[in-house]
């Protein structure tokens, strides 16, 4: 049975282990090695995590079966003062996926997002990911498409999705 449980401060070990694990192989083929090293050391480094995690602007959560740890997410709701949940980030150990666990994680998005009176559920996704196809057979539509400075002359290029629940 998979659970989503609220992560702390004392769980920035594990995030930074799974993002160092599911970085290279979801962003290896579209992402240099500089700037795939730039982007992990800039979002999840001990100081940028502790910052999310004090601001509050998004909430962490770690995915984990009877055993072990399989992946977290990072969602913020009433995303610009709206209705929308917004996910951040959602990754899961490679050894998981194909196995149903992205669309269980993702249908509990949904309820946390209903709980805290969201209509829609928002993401980016890199234009070259293979998650698009996994997030369109989830419901989510492409609603732009954004090229966002994040500095070191790097861009991430992604489409913005959402879906209405």
């Amino acid at each position: 049975m998979i659970t989503i449980s609220e992560a702390t401060v004392n769980d920035l070990k594990i995030i930074q282990e799974i993002a160092h694990k599911t970085w290279p192989l979801t962003y290896g083929e579209i992402l240099s090695k500089e700037q795939l090293d730039y982007m992990l050391n800039l979002i999840y480094s001990d100081e940028a995590l502790k910052d999310q995690f004090q601001k509050k602007e998004q909430l962490f959560y770690l995915i984990s079966d009877a055993e072990s740890t399989l992946g977290f997410i990072g969602i913020e709701h009433q995303y610009k003062n709206g209705a929308v949940t917004r996910i951040h980030k959602i990754y899961l150990l490679p050894e998981t996926q194909g196995k149903g666990i992205g669309k269980t994680v993702m249908e509990e998005i949904e309820k946390l997002a209903l709980q805290n009176n969201s209509t829609a559920l928002s993401l980016n996704v890199n234009r070259f990911n293979n998650a698009l196809r996994f997030y369109q057979k989830l419901g989510f539509e492409v609603t732009d498409e954004v090229d966002i400075e994040i500095g070191n002359g790097y861009l991430m290029e992604d489409y913005v999705m959402e879906k209405r629940i």
